[in-house]
């Protein structure tokens, strides 16, 4: 996604005078796959924006042709880089991230710059401990090969239908890969795979701050990738926070593809819910 098409969304968002909702996509996902959820808060009043990583191709079709655009993202950097596009607001913003956007949503909730946040089925920080075998399975794609630390790795169909797709139909989980998938970096994966042996992990966050906001975590029942086991124990050690509301809620028969398959609506109506309590 272009640094031209951030920056006018930002500007929209402050002429507009309304609180801004900024979306954070996590890997194999471009930012379009927020589109509709954009949709539903801009009617609700708020003005979002879905900004890229860096360096995000515009399209699915440009992201397929060109995957090294992807390489050599890590979770600090692009962290940093949300930081700097939510500088640029004039109000501070809630923040909804999915997968490893869930993760950074947390992150730049622990840095205090949004007034409330949703973090998806987010990939786990440091110092939370569970180790699912399926999430194992689905992460194997980029961790049995050191060498993907350095690439942009896509999933095959199947690799996507066990990863996203589980909890869908084979006909949606072929529409989904179809839409949506597109090749991520391998190298935030490994910062996650080793963030328990590194003290100076990008992936860290500051959760008992007392600006980190209101935070609700999301779990979909049936994750292979971020089952219920990693988001509770996100959720236990963000709960101890004594500043702010922390709350967990799992979403009945939904895999890791929840905020892009048929039930979408019903996770961001649950989103926009909370935001709306806080904002």
């Amino acid at each position: 996604m272009s640094a031209e098409h951030d920056i006018q969304q930002i500007e929209q968002a402050n002429a507009s005078g309304r609180i801004p909702v900024v979306f954070v996509h996590g890997l194999w996902l471009l930012p379009s796959s927020w589109d509709r959820w954009a949709a539903v808060f801009s009617e609700a009043g708020f003005a979002p924006v879905t900004p890229g990583w860096p360096d995000d191709p515009e399209t699915v079709a440009e992201a397929r042709a060109h995957p090294e655009a992807f390489a050599h993202k890590t979770v600090g950097q692009v962290a940093d880089h949300f930081e700097g596009l939510i500088s640029k607001l004039e109000h501070r913003p809630a923040v909804i991230g999915h997968s490893f956007g869930g993760l950074l949503t947390q992150i730049l909730a622990g840095r205090g710059l949004s007034c409330a946040s949703v973090a998806i089925d987010p990939a786990p920080f440091q110092g939370v401990l569970p180790l699912p075998v399926s999430s194992l399975r689905a992460a194997a794609p980029v961790l049995t090969n050191p060498a993907n630390i350095h690439r942009a790795v896509p999933l095959t169909y199947d690799q996507f239908r066990y990863a996203f797709a589980n909890a869908v139909t084979e006909e949606e989980a072929e529409q989904l890969y179809a839409t949506f998938s597109v090749p991520a970096p391998g190298a935030p994966l490994f910062q996650a795979a080793v963030a328990n042996f590194n003290p100076w992990s990008e992936t860290k966050v500051d959760s008992t701050g007392p600006g980190r906001g209101p935070l609700l975590l999301i779990s979909g029942e049936k994750d292979h990738t971020v089952p219920w086991a990693i988001t509770n124990a996100s959720y236990k050690k963000q709960a101890r926070n004594e500043h702010a509301v922390t709350e967990i809620t799992e979403m009945a028969g939904r895999g890791h593809s929840l905020t892009i398959d048929s039930g979408w609506r019903e996770v961001c109506d649950t989103a926009l819910a909370f935001v709306k309590r806080f904002v």
